[in-house]
């Protein structure tokens, strides 16, 4: 255990930094750190009215806002269990999670509430919504007065609210904070238990090695209930007094390109979809021109030309970012070869939900090209290989960052943690002498899409797979898009009769279907016809590694 707390990194910022604006969301009045204060108490207070004891768990679905930080905030800070639930999982999914996380309380955004069943959650007490804080339903009529109290009690227990009157829960750094669902589907949630010690470590490390400086701005784009945009754009920045605007739904690359040159950003996190789309459609139409080509390999001009396009790429992000970090997904070689040659403040990190999530990370001016980073303080990193510089082996990892484990999932557990701590990341790597790691696949299934999104193909290929033509199917990943193997039912088709030249509109039709039954970022974008029956291995599962594209 690290001797550093999260609770003490959020307490010590909100007390030094008491009248600065902290959270607010893209063109809207914001909160200051004291403003945050007070609401976490009072959110206190009805915790305590509502009967939550430190480790119970609170469910939080929502679009990323001011108002979802603020809940995070208030639970982990009072000793409960955070369970952020990604909003773009279907209502069944999000009721899976809750239920199977034990949940007693739900703050909810109002339209997501629209689609949920308050009888299909019988553990929840109240359901409080995160738009306006206002308290949707309870089953003790009591309560309801209560949280209407809630300010008479706050002013009661604070009529000269101070800085010195911030003090939150003393729990120690081995309980746990936040249970993170990789999936929503019943038979594939996994809740990986990250407790208090996993945070703080996160915390602890990009305080000290991430360039960034208490008062900065910093735009929050990425899923804040994902690890990855929660430690970086939030967490870590809350901790150090930095004014965070959130970009309240999924943005496109232009919203936040255009919120960059508003709020020009001291540290910007992102993961490659923006970066990439970025190099395809402003740079590559550039330097592919006949004529540019050719001055670029002429010696002197095309520094010259290197230091223009760096430029205006910067002036892109804002300006005045001092670094930005790529992770969440594979990084085009192409185009990180091409930022590299032109000195773009760039760098590429690895984690993982299990790791909450950093894994590794080296500063832009440090890292090597093909490199994710070396390992953080906090963890030891091997490569389960005879000779882990050259021959590729399975990532593991130990130390203060790893998970609790997935949460009432031994089995799953034991699968990933062996019996002296290493965790099997199932990715596949080298590790140079210097500690850089060059990941170079995947041994597990899971795709990590192009948003940073985990994506598990067997949930896909599930739905698929009861459809009424289709005998058996595989997903798999081209190019950042999700494409089905399908192998027909032929039997079925030419029972109803179905013509041949018939059969690629009816799969399209099965795609689009299932898509709707699916979260956006799990959305098939083709289908493709296989004529005859999947390879299998002897015990007649699918010899995925065959259909797989490099």
């Amino acid at each position: 255990m690290i001797k550093e707390r999260l609770i003490d990194y959020i307490e010590q910022s909100i007390r030094r930094n008491w009248n600065i604006e902290a959270l607010s969301n893209y063109r809207e009045k914001g909160y200051t750190y004291r403003e945050i204060a007070e609401k976490i108490l009072k959110l206190h207070i009805f915790f305590r009215r509502a009967g939550i004891a430190e480790g119970d768990k609170i469910a939080l679905v929502g679009r990323n806002s001011a108002n979802w930080c603020v809940v995070y905030l208030a639970v982990v800070t009072y000793g409960g269990v955070i369970v952020p639930v990604l909003p773009d999982f279907k209502p069944e999914d999000m009721t899976n999670i809750i239920n199977h996380s034990d949940s007693k309380l739900l703050f909810v955004d109002d339209k997501i509430w629209e689609n949920l069943d308050f009888s299909r959650v019988p553990h929840i007490t109240s359901v409080i919504s995160v738009d306006t804080f206002n308290l949707l339903v309870s089953r003790d009529p009591s309560l309801e007065t209560s949280y209407r109290e809630t300010d008479n009690e706050f002013r009661k227990f604070y009529p000269d609210f101070k800085p010195e009157d911030v003090k939150f829960s003393d729990v120690t750094n081995d309980k746990l904070a936040v249970i993170s669902y990789t999936s929503g589907t019943t038979g594939f949630s996994k809740g990986v238990m990250l407790p208090h010690n996993s945070l703080a470590a996160n915390v602890r490390f990009a305080q000290h090695h991430m360039p960034l400086d208490p008062g900065d701005p910093v735009v929050s784009f990425l899923p804040l209930a994902h690890t990855y945009g929660c430690a970086f754009e939030f967490l870590f920045p809350f901790t150090y007094g930095c004014h965070i605007t959130i970009l309240a739904k999924t943005p496109s690359p232009q919203i936040i390109l255009q919120a960059f040159g508003e709020i020009k950003p001291r540290l910007i996190l992102s993961v490659p979809l923006v970066i990439e789309k970025i190099y395809k459609k402003q740079i590559l139409p550039v330097i592919s021109k006949p004529h540019m080509k050719l001055l670029l390999s002429i010696p002197g001009i095309n520094k010259l030309l290197y230091k223009k396009i760096r430029e205006k790429l910067e002036h892109s992000f804002g300006g005045r970012f001092k670094e930005l970090v790529i992770g969440g997904a594979a990084f085009n070689p192409d185009t990180e070869k091409f930022f590299r040659k032109i000195g773009f403040r760039f760098t590429v990190g690895y984690g993982m939900t299990e790791c909450g999530p950093l894994i590794s990370y080296a500063s832009w001016d440090t890292t090597e090209l093909g490199a994710s980073g070396r390992p953080v303080d906090t963890l030891e990193v091997k490569i389960d290989s005879p000779n882990p510089e050259n021959q590729v082996g399975e990532i593991l990892v130990r130390g203060e960052n790893v998970m609790a484990g997935y949460y009432k999932n031994e089995e799953a557990t034991k699968a990933v943690i062996d019996s002296e701590g290493w965790l099997h990341t199932g990715d596949l790597g080298v590790m140079d002498k210097k500690g850089n790691i060059y990941i170079k696949g995947r041994c597990k299934s899971m795709i990590l899409g192009p948003s940073g999104k985990n994506i598990y193909p067997e949930e896909i290929e599930s739905v698929f797979n009861n459809e009424k033509y289709i005998a058996e199917a595989i997903v798999i990943d081209e190019a950042n898009r999700l494409v089905a193997l399908v192998y027909p039912d032929y039997d079925q088709l030419k029972s109803d009769n179905i013509p041949e030249d018939k059969i690629p509109e009816v799969f399209d039709d099965i795609r689009k279907r299932v898509n709707d039954r699916l979260p956006d970022y799990m959305a098939v974008s083709k289908v493709r016809i296989q004529k005859e029956e999947f390879a299998k291995t002897p015990k007649r599962s699918i010899k995925r590694f065959l259909y797989a594209k490099e």
